[in-house]
């Protein structure tokens, strides 16, 4: 009989020592009441409790947890219907707070960020909800963070996923973009045609003004090429003028020896002369400007002489100043 109770005794001892070794892994702790009142709270590792008093009531894990907000109606300010839902980043900082200021921590922290989830759409109108996304985000981090402080929670990280409008909202925002991308369309379209149009008008006036340089440039050259040709020519009658001067120079010069040489000669001379005064009546009648003129053939002789006279009054010409004596 007192091997029984002994058994029973050392049954008990040991279990009662198992009992009051307790491993905590690593991220986690856990609080400890002692006969209904908090003890104290168990850290990662290897810990003891006293066995029938001590009893761990609450073990969590103090890493960062996802807590995934269902879908719920909100009515932004201008009274539209939209469906929002989110995902917040949190973990226990202070366990004892956690455990103790509030029952139930995970239910209580969705109510309260659906609560200011539909706080922060009442104060946006829809336009806003869709372009506002990181305020809103920041705003009910912050706002969260702020109420969760009390229950030893710390929110990290809040994310809105999914903004859905209503139905007819859908219908009427697909009207909107699309009555919107039609009026791009013709603003485009209309700018196009005046880009057109004023490319058009410019490559017309450049066109003219081109055509205008071209011709003037023209009107100059053949001007230039006028003006170069009637120089030319000047140049070449001149060139023609002094050669024929020179040619008659020379031509007069051996006439002159000839006449001093040769008594003969004079009657030369008078032929000379006479068909210079032919070659002048034809010069005078292919002019221009001629002018009809009568010549008595009688006359010739008489103009021979007085030709001949005046050119013994210039020089004493052998054989002229004797024919005259």
């Amino acid at each position: 009989m007192e091997q029984f109770f002994l058994l029973v005794f050392l049954a008990l001892g040991g279990s009662a020592l198992v009992g009051s070794v307790k491993v905590i892994n690593q991220g986690d702790e856990a609080l400890v009441e002692r006969l209904g009142s908090y003890n104290k709270k168990l850290e990662p590792g290897l810990n003891v409790v006293t066995p029938f008093l001590d009893k761990i009531v609450y073990k969590q894990t103090i890493r960062e947890k996802v807590l995934d907000i269902p879908p719920q109606q909100c009515i932004t300010r201008d009274n539209v219907s939209i469906t929002v839902d989110a995902v917040v980043y949190w973990r226990i900082m202070d366990m004892e707070k956690a455990y103790y200021k509030v029952e139930n921590l995970q239910s209580a922290m969705v109510n309260l960020v659906l609560t200011q989830i539909r706080s922060e759409m009442g104060q946006l109108e829809l336009d806003e909800t869709f372009t506002a996304r990181a305020q809103i985000n920041e705003l009910l981090l912050r706002d969260l963070d702020i109420a969760t402080d009390p229950w030893g929670v710390k929110v990290t990280r809040v994310e809105l996923r999914d903004l859905i409008p209503s139905k007819a909202v859908q219908e009427s925002m697909e009207l909107q973009m699309s009555a919107e991308r039609k009026k791009r369309a013709s603003i485009l379209t209309s700018e196009g045609d005046r880009e057109s149009a004023v490319n058009s008008a410019r490559g017309k006036a450049e066109a003219q003004v081109l055509d205008a340089e071209a011709r003037q440039k023209s009107v100059v050259l053949q001007a230039e090429a006028e003006q170069k040709a009637i120089v030319l020519r000047a140049q070449a009658e001149r060139q023609q003028q002094v050669l024929k001067a020179q040619a008659i120079a020379e031509s007069a010069e051996i006439i002159a020896q000839k006449i001093k040489t040769n008594p003969e000669a004079q009657k030369a001379l008078e032929v000379l002369f006479a068909l210079g005064y032919l070659d002048m009546g034809t010069t005078i009648g292919k002019s221009d400007s001629s002018k009809v003129m009568f010549i008595d053939p009688r006359t010739i002789p008489a103009t021979l002489e007085g030709i001949k006279s005046i050119v013994a009054d210039g020089q004493e010409i052998p054989g002229v100043n004797n024919h005259r004596g």
